[in-house]
């Protein structure tokens, strides 16, 4: 059951992630990544950019390093969820390839640097990486864990952490990119 919980976040993952919709992850998607977070509001503040850049390039090495099983520069669905497993998802590399993004990420969709996201903040930044908002206004709720209409730093790196490592199929942190599917 703990596999197939992951397995499936992985696979929405995979999905967002493969930018060039050719079903396979390149560092070309990786760097589309990081272009369409920067192109949030804030994200044009140079730490925030170098910030975000440098844990997608990260993340990319990590992945290209220990999953590309057969040497083409380019991982296949099944690659990227073995990595995922194997490698990133451990913690000598999740704090430096995940939670960087996510720290960087927050610094940028707080867009009045009140140190939380509102959940028009939260609905407007998926809208913009093109999560529908519906998912992410039931997101949103699901995440806000002390209900008080704001997601603190504490509470978006907890779902952030809960959709990558939690075994849990009810996590909140699994609706992060919309409904587990």
């Amino acid at each position: 059951m703990a596999d197939r919980a992951k397995n499936q976040k992985f696979n929405t993952l995979f999905d967002w992630f493969d930018q060039g919709r050719d079903g396979y992850l390149s560092e070309s998607d990786f760097h589309q990544m990081a272009i369409l977070f920067t192109a949030l509001p804030g994200g044009d503040a140079p730490e925030n950019a170098k910030a975000l850049h440098d844990a997608f390039d990260k993340w990319w090495s990590l992945l290209l390093a220990g999953g590309d099983s057969d040497g083409d520069g380019k991982l296949d669905r099944q690659e990227f969820i073995t990595v995922m497993q194997s490698s990133v998802t451990t913690p000598e590399n999740f704090e430096t390839a995940v939670l960087a993004i996510a720290d960087a990420f927050m610094r940028i969709v707080d867009t009045n640097n009140d140190g939380t996201l509102s959940r028009d903040e939260y609905v407007h930044m998926y809208d913009s990486l093109g999560i529908d908002p519906a998912h992410s206004s039931d997101a949103f709720r699901r995440l806000d864990r002390d209900g008080d209409g704001s997601l603190s730093y504490a509470e978006f790196r907890t779902a952030i952490t809960e959709f990558y490592l939690s075994d849990d199929e009810n996590a909140p942190g699994n609706w992060l990119l919309g409904p587990p599917r």
